[in-house]
């Protein structure tokens, strides 16, 4: 079997999937982060594509290696990661459809029959009431976590900040029995985060996301050594390499690597084999409902490392709720997921939405 070609696919003008495609008539998909998907969708044809056209799709370490090492100078952080996931799940959906197996198979089985997702709200234009009311109505949904957004990213103490009176208010509304995870997307300066990383212990906040500077990896390590509560960071890292370094530098508790975002599936396996080497759970970040969830279900459920409830975009999302991609949705169900069950990622796609939707 070989790979014959590639295609790179913008939908609405920011929504980035690739599809590979083989001499055998088998295809693939998988979804590249959206953070610039002009740019990503350049990487992809023009970068990375020739260097996978002509291969086996089975030899992937052998394409990842490929696609790793051959443009690195036009950067192995970002861009040039991106696209090689969505690539890489594209051939592991490949390699399933040929073996007749579910993905998750073809990564060792299931570690657990099903998967836990919280509840992650993105809106930052709700009162402190507001989410709190929110968030008491996905528990009743079932779900048994929820995370806030509630400080403006980067804003080095001086920007909008509730995240204190939200917190107050949603312990008040759920009770004992619910996580609430925060997420301040690198707002606070070092000493700043241990002041509200102490306020926020005594409301029993689980899961303390990105509260300086991703890359002050000395910061982070003596803000987890200053408190108790868990201290969770790694959107922003993208291979192996970054992890090691956060987790020996930054010596963070949780680890959040994200498969459209760290070089694909492949490359997210060995992450995972580091971080259970250093005893550190995953909770991976996850803000994308449709094909970027689909992968990391599979994994979520073949690796020993993701104990935790895993992340899931409740906000609207136009490819899973207004114009659906795929034939048969994923549903979560009480805050949980079932991995599907077909060869590949398990999901066919739906030709004629993806045509309207193309940029």
């Amino acid at each position: 079997m070989k790979v014959t070609r590639v295609e790179s696919i913008v939908l609405l003008g920011r929504y980035h999937l690739v599809r590979v495609f083989t001499d055998e008539g088998i295809d693939g998909v998988g979804e590249v982060s959206p953070m610039n998907a002009a740019v990503t969708h350049t990487m992809v044809e023009r970068a990375l594509a020739p260097l996978v056209v002509g291969e086996d799709p089975f030899d992937v370490e052998k394409i990842w290696h490929k696609m790793f090492h051959r443009p690195y100078k036009l950067g192995p952080t970002g861009a040039q990661l991106e696209g090689m996931a969505g690539i890489d799940i594209a051939l592991w959906d490949v390699i399933g459809k040929a073996s007749g197996q579910p993905v998750y198979k073809l990564l060792g089985g299931k570690f657990r029959p099903d998967s836990e997702v919280y509840a992650s709200s993105m809106r930052r234009d709700m009162t402190p009431r507001e989410e709190a009311e929110r968030a008491l109505s996905f528990k009743e949904q079932g779900y048994r976590a929820y995370k806030i957004h509630s400080a403006t990213p980067w804003m080095y103490d001086s920007g909008e900040d509730q995240t204190i009176e939200t917190v107050r208010e949603m312990r008040r509304l759920v009770g004992d029995d619910f996580a609430i995870l925060v997420d301040v997307n690198n707002a606070y300066l070092p000493h700043t985060a241990v002041k509200m990383a102490r306020k926020l212990e005594a409301y029993d906040v689980w899961h303390f996301e990105e509260p300086i500077p991703a890359y002050d990896y000395a910061g982070l390590a003596a803000l987890a050594e200053a408190v108790d509560i868990p201290i969770a960071a790694g959107e922003q890292e993208y291979h192996r390499w970054q992890f090691r370094d956060l987790i020996q530098i930054g010596r963070v508790d949780i680890l959040q690597p994200d498969v459209i975002k760290c070089d694909g599936i492949t490359e997210f396996k060995k992450i995972a084999a580091l971080a259970q080497t250093h005893d550190k759970p995953i909770t991976v970040h996850n803000t994308q409902p449709t094909i970027g969830t689909l992968a990391h279900l599979h994994l979520w459920v073949s690796t020993p490392s993701c104990i935790y409830p895993q992340e899931y975009n409740i906000e609207p999302h136009p490819l899973r709720d207004e114009t659906p991609i795929w034939k048969e949705p994923l549903l979560v169900q009480r805050g949980r997921m079932q991995v599907p069950e077909r060869p590949g990622l398990g999901v066919e796609l739906d030709g004629a939405v993806l045509a309207r939707l193309r940029g």
